[in-house]
């Protein structure tokens, strides 16, 4: 048996949190791991209390067909990225790592070129949160060292989606 990297290992572990997921368009699982521990989880989900899309078979913007990356305040759901900030304190989060994955609702399929929306990627500049890795498919990922948000900051050209 082949011992797996440590990227994709974390990768695995995020893609097994998409399971708690309950968009019915595409979900996510994002974990933050720092210093070789993980320190928070988060999967795309309506806000605690609130009925999710899956109890309530609708998803607005898929019937609106709002094309990915947009509009985003129409949606139920806090994404995945979101989710694993909020519940780790940024003293933690200061030079950590996120780990990302997405899958399509329908065909369990993973997220072309996936990758954090406007919101999401204001976060985790604040956060602290110093790389991202991002699952392509099974064998692929990508890596995006945060300060690259920064430096090519894509709302000065009011460009929109991914």
């Amino acid at each position: 048996m082949s011992r797996v990297d440590k990227v994709n290992y974390y990768l695995d572990v995020a893609e097994t949190v998409i399971k708690r997921g309950t968009c019915i368009r595409r979900n996510f699982g994002a974990i933050i791991v720092k210093n070789d521990q993980i320190i928070a989880t988060g999967f795309t989900g309506a806000p605690r209390g609130r009925k999710n899309c899956c109890d309530l078979n609708k998803c607005i913007r898929k019937e609106l067909k709002i094309p990915r990356g947009e509009r985003y305040e129409l949606c139920r759901s806090v994404h995945a990225e979101q989710n694993a900030i909020i519940s780790a304190s940024r003293l933690d989060m200061i030079g950590s790592t996120l780990y990302l994955v997405g899958k399509n609702f329908e065909d369990d399929t993973y997220v072309s070129n996936s990758n954090p929306c406007a919101l999401c990627k204001r976060m985790i500049i604040n956060s602290g949160i110093e790389d991202i890795y991002i699952r392509d498919n099974k064998d692929k990922y990508r890596h995006i060292n945060v300060n690259d948000y920064i430096n090519d900051d894509e709302t000065l050209e009011g460009k929109l989606g991914y």
